[in-house]
């Protein structure tokens, strides 16, 4: 027998294409609609486009979120008895703070629920670098998530099919449609999970620059505010922090290699940028979930951090001291003259990671776990004449001559004194209460 359906798809449709605005009824039975099938994949592509081109008020942002969240289900971690605070970056290049982040805000006794992601394109996914690491795995389900938070006090796994699963298939549809940057639509699907997720506390690292998904610093300041409002208006903890992508992220781009680095971290070492930033977030993350005489530097350097590391990789299967894959080829890039590096865009060295084997082009796609980039040089620094200025890894030596194409003209050597192109400080903006 069928059912009288509440809206008719074109109607709604035809609302949003003349700048209207839907209902909070509307957008329900839209998302839910469409999750079960009866609103087709070619509907959705046409209102994902409307909403691309026309915009949503702070109002139907809000609907669409909480719809997403109602397609599936919604985690419960208060029986944990500590609070949780989770953060969620909107990608880049050489990203990999979320591996010592973890660790470092878990080891001051609040619970850090990360669920993450794979990297699609230019952006390295963290489940695939921590995949890197032999034995560990990814998918666990509710109650060992939950056993890890309380056990080890952090855990970093993939999210369950069961958290906003209407979110996964307009994703999937956003990407092939050319509507993955609007805002509300990047806002609702980021927040829909992170809300179901139920973490108390949301830090969110939101980029701007060459590398970032959206370069336009305006625009990521938009994308923080309507999360930040989104968050506030689903009863969690949230403030962002617009940072800076112009410039690949520490030394290494890849996904062993990041692994690699992010230990250097965790031992009160590793590249200035990566540990300044993972102790700006770990500060945020902490402080809205009540923790304000921190000493996260301390942690870092203390060997606290690194054993909640070890602990939660041991946890998922992991061996935290087994040697990380290796690629079996090298090419290495030098400088043509003595000078200063003055230039080195994010983006092109994401490019070229990628085509090394470091990423992928489809979701199936398997990636190679030792290949990547290994920067010796960042801008500002002096270089002379034969030094390498960084180092290509891949498993086939065919993949070089594509990856070498990618970065021609990304970077560039001056005369001492010339001005620096690093597009600003790391940190540009804190936005939330």
């Amino acid at each position: 027998m069928s059912s009288v359906e509440a809206f008719d798809a074109v109607d709604l449709i035809r609302t949003k294409r003349d700048h209207g605005e839907l209902t909070t009824d509307q957008i329900g039975w839209l998302v839910d609609a469409y999750t079960r099938g009866y609103v087709a994949d070619e509907q959705m592509s046409a209102m994902t486009m409307a909403i691309f081109l026309n915009g949503m008020t702070r109002r139907e942002i809000r609907d669409l979120t909480m719809a997403m969240i109602a397609s599936g289900e919604r985690m419960d971690f208060s029986g944990l008895g500590k609070p949780t605070t989770d953060k969620h970056s909107t990608g880049g290049v050489g990203d990999k703070i979320t591996l010592p982040l973890m660790p470092l805000v878990a080891s001051f006794g609040v619970a850090v629920p990360q669920l993450s992601g794979r990297g699609l394109g230019h952006t390295g996914g963290t489940l695939d670098k921590l995949e890197s690491i032999p034995g560990w795995r990814a998918e666990l389900s509710n109650d060992e998530m939950f056993a890890q938070l309380r056990d080890v006090g952090g855990v970093i796994c993939a999210a369950g099919a069961g958290l906003a699963p209407a979110d996964k298939k307009l994703y999937a549809l956003r990407d092939i449609t050319g509507t993955v940057e609007a805002i509300p639509l990047i806002a609702s699907s980021i927040m829909s999970k992170k809300i179901a997720e139920g973490t108390g506390a949301l830090v969110l690292d939101v980029k701007f620059g060459s590398g970032a998904f959206l370069t336009d610093i305006e625009r990521s300041r938009e994308l923080a505010r309507t999360m930040v409002e989104l968050g506030e208006d689903a009863g969690v903890a949230t403030s962002a922090l617009l940072t800076n992508m112009n410039v690949p992220l520490g030394l290494t781009i890849g996904n062993a290699n990041e692994v690699r680095e992010s230990v250097e971290v965790l031992a009160g070492g590793g590249p200035a940028d990566v540990r300044e930033l993972t102790i700006a977030l770990a500060r945020e993350m902490l402080e809205l979930a009540g923790v304000t005489d921190a000493d996260v530097e301390q942690a870092l350097d203390d060997g606290r951090a690194m054993d909640t590391w070890r602990a939660s990789i041991r946890a998922q299967g992991g061996d935290p001291d087994a040697p990380m894959p290796v690629a079996k080829e090298q090419h290495v890039v030098t400088a043509d003259r003595d000078g200063v590096l003055v230039r080195q865009e994010a983006l092109p060295f994401g490019i070229a990671a990628w085509r090394l084997g470091a990423g992928r082009a489809r979701k199936e796609d398997p990636v190679q776990h030792a290949a990547g980039i290994d920067l010796h040089a960042k801008p500002g620094d002096e270089v002379r004449a034969g030094q390498p200025l960084f180092t290509l890894h891949a498993d086939e030596p065919a993949r070089f001559a594509r990856a070498l194409e990618s970065v021609e003209g990304a970077w560039e050597i001056a005369d001492a004194g010339a001005e620096v192109q690093d597009g600003g400080p790391l940190i540009a903006d804190r936005i939330g209460r």
